[in-house]
């Protein structure tokens, strides 16, 4: 059975110093996010990313940990990002990390997606708890 959860967060994104100053195309990030809705809780992450020679084209990977309460169920998970803009046109996956969820979210399954409008960040998360 899938599920479908919806809110917004809020995101603070901390610039790491380099691992090569020579190559100030790739940069390292901390993620704190607080989550509202039918997820309240927050997370803890780090996002790599990548800029190009081109305009509108670049990429970027993340993990984080959320930790709180899913529609009333108690835990923790990871999230792993993949994303990618080739030219302005924007790519992204989120998928839950196979057995990471802990908690009364253990086995849980699914993707979110996320939207940005006005400054403003929102998610809705389809997922399923699975069997124990």
């Amino acid at each position: 059975m899938t599920n479908r959860a919806s809110g917004t967060f809020e995101v603070k994104l901390t610039p790491q110093p380099p691992e090569d100053a020579a190559d100030p195309a790739l940069a390292r990030m901390v993620l704190d996010k607080t989550f509202h809705g039918d997820l309240e809780g927050t997370s803890k992450g780090q996002m790599l990313s990548a800029g190009t020679g081109v305009k509108g084209s670049a990429g970027y990977v993340a993990i984080e940990r959320v930790t709180g309460t899913l529609h009333g169920r108690k835990g923790s998970f990871v999230l792993q990002h993949n994303g990618l803009m080739d030219r302005g046109a924007p790519s992204l996956s989120i998928v839950v990390v196979p057995d990471s969820g802990a908690g009364d979210l253990a086995r849980l399954s699914g993707r979110m997606s996320i939207n940005i409008a006005d400054g403003k960040h929102s998610y809705v998360f389809e997922y399923s708890l699975g069997e124990s």
